[in-house]
């Protein structure tokens, strides 16, 4: 099957066979491999991505279903130039990374979670109920809670 989606701003086509899944679409067909594949399950959150504004995991989907959609990977995350994302910045700042390997999917969810909060602060509670779906195996969260609520506050206009 020919799909055609806007990916970070980007109209991209391609054939997919419909049970390939837009994380393998993605990573193996567009060659963005910031979109990790980690468990297959749903359960991880490496995967996360944005589709028509809205958080979803890339390994539970099928190609099929992204066809004339607009998704957004940590890729289309930084400026063109290669300026950081306030979220970006405040995860390198906060230590909210070690290996990296969740890394784009907890931001990628970080982002999604300001969006919900519509300008809110956002407390330690409810950042980590927040990210319940996001695996990080290195880190005990510390540095990403933190980074996320610098990242979100740096979002908001404050430093």
């Amino acid at each position: 099957m020919q799909i055609s989606v806007t990916i970070n701003g980007k109209q991209e086509t391609g054939e997919v066979e419909p049970r390939t899944l837009l994380v393998e679409f993605i990573r193996y067909q567009l060659g963005l491999t910031g979109t990790h594949v980690g468990c297959d399950t749903s359960q991880c959150g490496a995967c996360t991505i944005h589709m028509n504004g809205r958080s979803v995991k890339a390994c539970t989907m099928l190609a099929v279903q992204a066809d004339g959609q607009n998704v957004a990977t940590i890729e289309g995350v930084a400026e063109p130039d290669g300026t950081l994302h306030p979220m970006q910045e405040a995860f390198r700042d906060n230590h909210g990374l070690q290996c990296g390997f969740c890394t784009p999917g907890m931001i990628m969810s970080a982002l999604a979670m300001v969006d919900r909060h519509n300008g809110e602060a956002l407390d330690e509670q409810t950042i980590r109920e927040e990210l319940e779906g996001n695996l990080c195996r290195c880190t005990g969260y510390h540095g990403i809670v933190k980074a996320i609520a610098a990242g979100s506050k740096a979002m908001q206009g404050g430093a």
